[in-house]
């Protein structure tokens, strides 16, 4: 698999059933030669157009099953992207 195909999958948290958005970045660990987590972008306000966002990162071991379409994850805390919607909920 390339990493070009990664940044096509919608992340999914099992969890909540949320969208988390698509791989943007993988970190890898160079000595033992394997991917340690997946980078989601968590945009604010109007995706990140007028706004800051923070990236998920999701550990590798956090990855349920990877999919033709989507890429499953376990995120029990899930407080980096709801900031957005607890934003909006303010207003």
């Amino acid at each position: 698999m390339k990493i070009s195909d990664f940044q096509t999958k919608d992340v999914i948290n099992i969890v909540d059933g949320r969208k988390l958005g698509q791989v943007s970045d993988l970190e890898l660990d160079l000595r033992q030669g394997r991917i340690d987590s997946i980078v989601v972008p968590n945009f604010t306000k109007f995706f990140g157009l007028f706004g800051g966002g923070t990236d998920v990162v999701i550990p590798w071991r956090n990855i349920v099953k990877i999919g033709a379409d989507v890429v499953l994850v376990r995120i029990d805390d899930a407080k980096a992207y709801r900031a957005e919607e607890e934003e909006q909920a303010a207003r």
